[in-house]
């Protein structure tokens, strides 16, 4: 279980995250130098280089991503030039490919972020530049959208790549494209002109996901504890009837994939921001906004508990909550993570993203009656960021392209890199964990500082 440090506050990791942007600098300079223009984006590094794996190409966003957030944090125009021009050159495809549920991933990241820096006052964009992000977005959001699976009743999910049996917890932090695009005003044009609303999909997916990715310890099944997240859930899509857990990248069906998990304590924690800028009308017809805010909530704190119970004293977890060799491990939930040991990969970059949700669901609850408990949720989303921010995750190394160490892609499939004479993957780095990490600590940065509230959704 997570040992919660009630005595950190935000600026006292003010001088660890300018460490963290010192160091980040260098690394998106080192890889811009050396990636090649053509090959596929940078997914994870072997060796302390970044590689490429054609699976679905979901992290291109997050590099240039990191060059705009780089920027956010430290005004220096060299990285939003980066980022600007790689989302004119290389992001046009994402936002109108259909064979992924990835789209907030890659183009949120991208274009959503140079939108809200225009809107803040951040970035001067012209008229036409900020009329291009909006257009991509609004584009992206429709597509996103266009991958429906009918559940009767008006129910429905996005559906994964795998197709469209499969309902992805990760697809919950992609939702945001879906809520930018509805804020500007579009909606999806399906067959025969009928229009489809975007916020309505977002809802939907959201109910979705709750309902059967997330359990909540009231008996659904023999491993039914309240907070555990299956990655996938199956369909029959003949009759739309729900089949049973799955998982892609976890252990089994009935343990927890510990990054499933982060997606969705960032996500609905950020959706729960999201619906609180909505008109009660806008939502009176999919329940009202306490029913939506009910299940976001409840799926949420549920994901946040079992997060914080099941990951080692610093914050960090193991990458499945079942995975076998936990076992040769002794009270590894009552001490610090071990990146080095012998039986069980952990997973940086969910802590990155976990921290990010403890964070925000903390804040949202502290503006509630519900303030003791969004206490709570701060403390340990500091806590986590906090062990983040040092070694031997912060990645000091100037030959290391990586930011964040110890970060494991697909441990089932065997893509990640086992250095020579060990027995599991460590020491290497993930695109999206850089990403989130360096999103996390902007967070906290601006908090620190008293500077605006970082959401991804936009100032219309």
């Amino acid at each position: 279980m997570i040992k919660i440090d009630t005595g950190v506050g935000a600026g006292q990791l003010v001088r660890g995250i300018e460490r963290l942007w010192d160091l980040s600098a260098a690394k998106i300079r080192a890889l811009e130098r050396r990636w090649p223009g053509s090959g596929g984006a940078p997914v994870y590094t072997a060796g302390g280089k970044y590689t490429s794996r054609s699976w679905t190409e979901w992290t291109e966003g997050f590099r240039y991503g990191s060059a705009i957030l780089q920027f956010d944090a430290t005004g220096d125009p060299e990285f939003i030039e980066v980022g600007r021009q790689g989302a004119l050159d290389r992001m046009a495809p994402h936002l109108t490919h259909f064979g992924v549920h990835d789209h907030g991933f890659n183009n949120v990241s991208t274009y959503g972020n140079l939108l809200r820096l225009a809107r803040e006052g951040g970035l001067d964009a012209g008229e036409w530049e900020e009329r291009y992000y909006e257009l991509a977005l609004k584009c992206s959001g429709a597509v996103q959208a266009k991958r429906w699976t009918r559940l009767g009743e008006q129910r429905g999910y996005i559906h994964s790549f795998n197709g469209p049996h499969s309902l992805f917890a990760d697809t919950i932090r992609t939702l945001r494209v879906l809520a930018i695009a509805h804020q500007l005003g579009h909606v999806l044009r399906d067959e025969h002109d009928e229009p489809v609303s975007l916020l309505a999909r977002l809802l939907e997916h959201a109910r979705a996901t709750a309902e059967y990715n997330v359990y909540y310890g009231e008996g659904r099944d023999a491993y039914d504890v309240r907070g555990r997240v299956a990655h996938e859930s199956l369909f029959n899509v003949t009759d739309g009837r729900y089949r049973g857990p799955s998982t892609q990248q976890g252990y089994s069906p009935f343990s927890t994939w510990t990054r499933g998990l982060a997606w969705i304590m960032c996500g609905y924690a950020e959706e729960l921001e999201f619906v609180e800028t909505l008109d009660a009308a806008e939502l009176q017809p999919y329940g009202g906004r306490d029913l939506v805010l009910h299940y976001m909530l409840k799926a949420a704190e549920a994901a946040s508990d079992y997060y914080i119970a099941s990951s080692p004293a610093d914050g960090i977890p193991y990458w499945d909550t079942g995975a076998p060799g936990l076992r040769e491990i002794p009270d590894y939930l009552e001490r610090p993570a071990d990146p080095f040991n012998e039986h069980e990969p952990v997973d940086s970059s969910a802590a990155a993203i976990a921290a990010q949700g403890l964070l925000r669901l903390g804040r949202y609850l502290s503006r509630t009656e519900h303030a003791p408990r969004g206490a709570r949720y701060w403390q340990a989303g500091l806590t986590v960021l906090k062990t983040l921010l040092e070694e031997p995750y912060l990645s000091t190394d100037s030959a290391h392209e990586g930011l964040l160490l110890h970060s494991v892609y697909h441990r089932p499939n065997g893509w990640d890199c086992i250095p020579d004479g060990r027995r599991i993957p460590c020491g290497e780095s993930s695109m999206w964990g850089d990403y989130h990490l360096r999103e996390a600590a902007l967070y906290v940065q601006r908090i620190a500082r008293g500077g605006p509230y970082l959401k991804f959704y936009i100032n219309i």
